[in-house]
Formats: structure tokens, C-alpha cells, sequence
């Protein structure tokens, strides 16, 4: 049976995600209602402004949902805007800005600069083997501590850009827009 993903649909990239899903023969479902999260398997929560979703995770009664969804056990995967909506501490998020603590990692926003010093690069990523993983980073967040549950899965000019912790994924940059698979893959396969 194909698991049935979520994607965080208030805001961000999430088109991209449901696209990579669908090719990977998974069901993917646009989530804007508490109703439609019901209906899933795992979520991705997307890239985007990650004060904007916060605010949007509030109106649109998401909040508290997903994260009784999150502390039973629900798959996911954060990625930039996503990663600092699962982490423990925003350190430069608005004072309203509320994040689910998923992840205990301690996140900046546009820690690598504003959009005009977006970039990309080859990442190695040892548990997804060669070739490296070649990584879109769009106003992304710099991880600033990690917890001592957190699995560094992935670092740049040694700061981490990509961990685990449990269920939760989360990346600083996007791949979804990589052309390449595998990070999506290797989530699925949590939830399977």
C-alpha cells in the first residue's frame, strides 16, 4: 500500500515536494485543514517564511494538531523553513513565533544571508552514498547547537545542514529542487 504523505500546503515550496513524493510512488496529500492531516501517514513540512507559516499554522488551527500528531509518533520532514518549525529554539524568530520542539536543535534564521546569497552545492551525505548529494540552499537556517539525540547526517564547512532525531528529518536546504531523490526516498522508507 503507498503511504499517504502529507505536505504542509499553507505556504513555500510545497508543489515540489508532492512531486518528488508522487514519483516516488507515494500518495501525496496538500494539508491546509486539521481534517486532511488526519488522513496521512507522515508530512513534510515545506520551505517557505517561516514566520508566516508559524502565523498560518495558528489561523488556520494546524498548530496544536500537528503536534499531537508529532508527539505520537508522526514521520517528518522539515526542510528550511520546516527545520526551524520542528526545532527546539528559534533564536532570532518574532517574539509570537512558535515552533513544535520536535528537534532538539537551536536554529537561526537566514543564517547564510538574504536571498541574493542563495547557493548550491555537493554535499556528502554518507548514508546516501555517491554521487554527493548536490543541495539547493535558498535564505536557509544555520543550526547553531544540536541536541545529544540528534544525528548529524550531513554538515557544510562544518556546520550541520542536515539531521535526524527519531522520526523527525529536517534540512536546512531544499531537496526538492535538487532533481535528485534520494533524500525523499531514505524518509520514506521511516515511514514504511
Amino acid at each position: 500500500m503507498r503511504p499517504r504523505v502529507g505536505v504542509l500546503a499553507l505556504q513555500g515550496a510545497f508543489a515540489a515536494h508532492a512531486r518528488v513524493l508522487a514519483e516516488l510512488d507515494a500518495d501525496p496529500v496538500e494539508v491546509r485543514t486539521p481534517a486532511q492531516l488526519d488522513r496521512v501517514d507522515a508530512l513534510v513540512m515545506p520551505g517557505g517564511e517561516s514566520t508566516t507559516m508559524s502565523f498560518l499554522l495558528e489561523s488556520s488551527g494546524l498548530f496544536d494538531p500537528i503536534a499531537k500528531r508529532l508527539a505520537d509518533g508522526l514521520p517528518v520532514l522539515g526542510t528550511c523553513a520546516g527545520m526551524i518549525l520542528l526545532s527546539a529554539e528559534v533564536l532570532d524568530g518574532r517574539s509570537d513565533q512558535r515552533s513544535f520542539g520536535a528537534i532538539d536543535l537551536a536554529v537561526r534564521r537566514n543564517a547564510y544571508g538574504r536571498q541574493v546569497d542563495s547557493f548550491e552545492t555537493d554535499l556528502d551525505i554518507p548514508e546516501l552514498g555517491d554521487p554527493p548529494f548536490h543541495a539547493v540552499f535558498i535564505r536557509a537556517p544555520g543550526v547553531e547547537r544540536v541536541g545529544p539525540d540528534v544525528e548529524v547526517l550531513a554538515e557544510r564547512d562544518g556546520r550541520v545542514v542536515l539531521a535526524r532525531q527519531g522520526l523527525i528529518t529536517v534540512a536546512a536546504f531544499h531537496p526538492e529542487l535538487s532533481g535528485d531523490p534520494r533524500i525523499h526516498a531514505r524518509f520514506l522508507q521511516e515511514v514504511n
